[in-house]
């Protein structure tokens, strides 16, 4: 009773910090744009810095070794991931020009999985999934982010805005209510931050294990009692989009390290 209490009292602060519904501008400067791990403590900063303590790089360490395996692997076409994987965790999302559909990493994995390779598909979630996208993704570490939103990206780009803007849920706030509002801010244990993707897949100590953006995504709309979308919902893609714009210039830091 006490902590629904609380939840309805957050809920009434954040409401109250004046964010516009129309979300039309970049709310965070440039100059003031912080990772995720600017807001964490000094023993969640120190384990992802160093690659022996961070549990994230066994998963890294599978999705080397699911790169290489089988007659048809990712290697078979891509060779050498630290070349040729180089840069490329930048750009997600991004828009597959066959298909037309928004792609965030996992998604292209799983496309060349089946298209390509003739593979099974693989389970949202799964640790083969992680293991490859954490794997991939590592290749683009210390890189900035730097999606595009032009062309036929744009209108998921304003889908993505428009529900990181709007009001949700029975708590009725939006993610900017936290992210673009109230980040640096203590709300129960935790200092909140500015929602930035870029040390996806990350290793949660909550969670202990690792997890894909939309986990997270999941988990936000759990925390405010909103509708939950499945898995692969087309939402969650347009939010990522919009996220990623929000972080660039932000380096790639998966996997990441929270709490």
């Amino acid at each position: 009773m006490i902590r629904r209490i609380a939840v309805w009292f957050v809920a009434a602060t954040l409401a109250a910090s004046g964010i516009a519904a129309s979300g039309q501008e970049r709310r965070i400067a440039l100059e003031d744009l912080r990772s995720g791990i600017a807001f964490s403590s000094r023993e969640i900063r120190a384990m992802q810095e160093d690659d022996f303590a961070n549990p994230g790089m066994l998963w890294v360490e599978k999705g080397a070794k699911l790169w290489s395996a089988g007659a048809r692997s990712c290697a078979s076409c891509h060779r050498e991931a630290e070349k040729s994987m180089k840069g490329v965790a930048t750009r997600y999302p991004a828009i597959d020009h066959g298909s037309g559909r928004l792609f965030n990493l996992a998604d292209r994995i799983m496309h060349c999985r089946s298209e390509r390779q003739g593979a099974p598909a693989l389970r949202h979630e799964s640790d083969e999934l992680l293991s490859l996208t954490a794997f991939v993704s590592h290749q683009s570490r210390g890189m900035p982010v730097g999606v595009s939103i032009e062309g036929p990206a744009r209108p998921h780009f304003e889908a993505g805005r428009d529900f990181f803007y709007r009001r949700i849920g029975q708590v009725n706030i939006a993610c900017a209510h936290c992210h673009d509002a109230n980040w640096g801010k203590i709300l129960f244990a935790e200092t909140i931050s500015q929602g930035h993707p870029n040390a996806f897949p990350i290793y949660r100590t909550q969670w202990q294990a690792a997890g894909s953006m939309e986990r997270r995504l999941r988990a936000c709309l759990s925390g405010i009692r909103a509708e939950m979308l499945p898995y692969g919902a087309p939402e969650y893609r347009d939010l990522e989009l919009y996220l990623a714009w929000r972080a660039q210039g932000l380096p790639i830091e998966a996997p990441g390290v929270r709490r």
